[in-house]
């Protein structure tokens, strides 16, 4: 087997053991294992997830990236076919010029398609559109006993529901075939609100889900007393080609060059940050019609931003809470962070919908949830998130498995009571650190 060189890290770089891995570069091929079980494979996108579902120390990663090929599109329907290592990007750049959006899309638009569906991703229209893998028609799934399994809802169901949503572990994914969704152009109409407290969140989250197809908001998770919870309320449709002089495209990227020797979010840098961009909008409410790159994914227009974080890295922890605990969890959890005087730049609350999806092992569920970073400070960090943990958990909710890096064995039991039907659908010879550290007795 020859072997791909560079890093395989996941985004956050927590835990920050490099791998190599083997390319997978045709479909019709079978996995590149060696045969002899004693090292465990998992499939490697492009590397986005945060924790280690994306890693399998001292095993073997299959690099899917190669699988980047178009194979067929249908007009009529919408579904578009395509192998598992074509990136979310690659298709918005071919479709949206041609009249087609992704159906679901996450912060980030780097994502492979295996990994989206292995990880059932969500994005600004959980409210409507549910999750990723609610609009997967179908896809092939190659096992290690060279057996393929062509899943959909009504061929191969089972395994069609333990693979969405299923980190990887029930086999590769080949080719997938799902279904874009008709856009007029690349253009959002925008309206941000800059609202004053945690309740008023809420208030704008249900005046919105009727009316906006995205609704998000960022939180100034270093505010306390009657601000907590203050932030920008994002919410937005899809529109026709703008009036003249609307901005055309987006800007210039950045990147983030080198590795700095410490991390740069720190009380000071984050206090000034969250204050600035709190204030920069003066007006309450203001509106613009703004293209879709710098809607749905703002940090895409920082090459390596998660370099800034320092050799340590940082754990971003997303949980959801049931809506009838949500108020209070919610303000609860921001409590502990802003008396933390730790966070991230980008704190991202909004509410998921209840539209149910098709993945077993799925993370969105009805209520709020709430996503930020933490830079890794050692046990400082992971102390406050263990607290954080026992929130969620006292509430009935979840931590998402793409995001986590140290969630206890007895916490993802508890968020997943179904765990053990997915160890039924699991591939024997595929396995991924996240898988045993959480699954260890």
């Amino acid at each position: 087997m020859s072997r791909a060189t560079g890093l395989y890290q996941s985004w956050g770089r927590y835990p920050g053991t490099p791998q190599t891995a083997v390319p997978v570069h045709w479909r019709h091929e079978t996995l590149p294992l060696d045969g002899s079980r004693e090292k465990t494979a998992l499939p490697y996108g492009n590397g986005r997830s945060y924790g280690d579902s994306c890693q399998n120390d001292g095993g073997v990663l299959m690099d899917t990236r190669p699988l980047n090929r178009f194979i067929a599109f249908d007009e009529d329907s919408g579904i578009l076919r395509c192998e598992a290592g074509v990136l979310l990007s690659e298709i918005l750049k071919l479709f949206v010029p041609r009249g087609w959006f992704l159906p679901v899309t996450p912060g980030t638009r780097f994502v492979t398609v295996g990994g989206a569906i292995a990880n059932d991703v969500h994005g600004k229209n959980h409210h409507r559109a549910g999750t990723f893998g609610c609009h997967v028609h179908c896809f092939e799934l190659l096992r290690s006993d060279g057996t393929r399994l062509l899943c959909s809802e009504s061929e191969n169901p089972d395994w069609y529901r333990a693979t969405i949503g299923g980190l990887g572990l029930t086999g590769l994914i080949t080719w997938a075939g799902i279904r874009l969704q008709p856009v007029t152009g690349p253009w959002i109409h925008q309206e941000t609100i800059r609202y004053e407290s945690l309740e008023e969140f809420f208030e704008l989250s249900a005046d919105s889900d009727s009316s906006f197809e995205y609704t998000v908001a960022w939180v100034d998770c270093l505010a306390r007393g009657p601000r907590l919870g203050r932030g920008i309320f994002m919410r937005g449709n899809s529109i026709e080609e703008p009036e003249r002089g609307s901005p055309r495209s987006p800007g210039l990227r950045l990147t983030v060059p080198l590795d700095p020797p410490f991390s740069l979010v720190n009380p000071y840098t984050l206090k000034a940050f969250n204050t600035l961009y709190y204030n920069k909008q003066r007006k309450r409410r203001r509106t613009a019609r703004v293209h879709y790159e710098p809607f749905f994914y703002p940090l895409d227009k920082i090459l390596h931003w998660n370099r800034i974080y320092g050799p340590k890295g940082f754990l971003q922890y997303q949980c959801v809470v049931p809506e009838e605990n949500g108020r209070e969890a919610i303000r609860e959890i921001l409590a502990q962070i802003s008396g933390s005087e730790t966070g991230s730049f980008l704190a991202v609350l909004k509410m998921f919908g209840d539209k149910t999806s098709p993945g077993l092992l799925s993370f969105p569920r009805p209520g709020p949830t709430l996503a930020l970073d933490f830079p890794n400070r050692g046990a400082t960090t992971f102390e406050l998130l263990d607290r954080l943990d026992r929130v969620v958990r006292s509430a009935g909710g979840a931590v998402y498995p793409a995001k986590d890096a140290r969630m206890s064995p007895e916490s993802f039991r508890h968020y997943f009571p179904d765990y053990m039907r997915l160890s039924e659908y699991r591939d024997p010879c595929f396995s991924s650190s996240f898988w045993r550290r959480v699954t260890r007795e």
